[in-house]
């Protein structure tokens, strides 16, 4: 399905029946990332996978990228849906930008999940970005986003790019305890003890932050611990967070 929007077609799938639950992949990545976590679609919920600008089928014309924009991308989604306020799960980058959607409009959100996304780029991080380049990434997985990503290798330069670029930006991922201190949605913040991006140390400020706000570290998990062997524990925690079932055991 498609939707034009702030000079993009939007694009973004539809899977099974139920509540709305909208999912949002990380950098680097697209919408049927969730196939990788959940297999099949969760059960008693419509899930909503969008590819964000740049990403997948969705194409980005300007070439400008910042996260705030894609939230504003989403925003108006969820409303050309008729969706007035909805249940969420953000990987990273996804996740940054479902701190931008739970800040910009808090009631549009009322629970949500978001899995390695810091409140603002540590020095570590912005040193990996500035390293960030096609050879870097090699070429196995380059040939996998050629599969992942519609609009051939322009688009992944542009992707490439993207990421770099990262590395001088501060207003963008400047998330302040004040500013996170107006979300409204139940969060469960979910971190690897062993992300070489962020430190935990990140989460726990977001938890402080965060008014309604679980954390959730994963032992000897990397960034996005909700891959492989994890996505278990993932899925079973993160549908049980969703449910309300930690708010009606607190």
């Amino acid at each position: 399905m498609v939707f034009e929007i702030h000079g993009i077609q939007l694009h973004w799938e539809e899977t099974g029946e139920g509540e709305p639950l909208l999912w949002l992949h990380g950098g680097m990545g697209a919408g049927a990332d969730w196939k990788y976590i959940f297999e099949d679609p969760p059960e008693g919920y419509r899930l909503i996978a969008p590819d964000l600008r740049g990403h997948g089928a969705t194409a980005n014309p300007s070439g400008a990228f910042t996260f705030r924009q894609c939230a504003l991308d989403v925003l108006a989604l969820v409303r050309h849906l008729g969706i007035p306020r909805i249940k969420a799960i953000g990987l990273s980058g996804g996740g940054i930008t479902l701190l931008h959607v739970a800040t910009l409009q808090p009631s549009a959100v009322e629970s949500m999940v978001v899995i390695s996304a810091p409140p603002y780029f540590p020095p570590e991080a912005r040193v990996t970005m500035r390293q960030f380049s096609e050879t870097a990434i090699g070429e196995a997985e380059m040939a996998r986003m050629r599969q992942r990503h519609k609009y051939g290798d322009a688009q992944l330069r542009q992707l490439v790019s993207m990421a770099r670029g990262f590395a001088d930006s501060y207003d963008d991922v400047n998330f302040t305890p004040p500013y996170l201190s107006t979300i409204a949605a139940e969060t469960l913040i979910v971190f690897g003890d062993r992300d070489p991006l962020y430190p935990v140390s990140l989460a726990i400020e977001l938890r402080r932050a965060i008014p309604r706000s679980y954390l959730w570290v994963v032992p000897n998990g990397g960034h996005g611990p909700v891959f492989g062997n994890l996505a278990p524990q993932f899925r079973e925690t993160a549908l049980s967070f969703l449910r309300g079932e930690w708010r009606q055991n607190a």
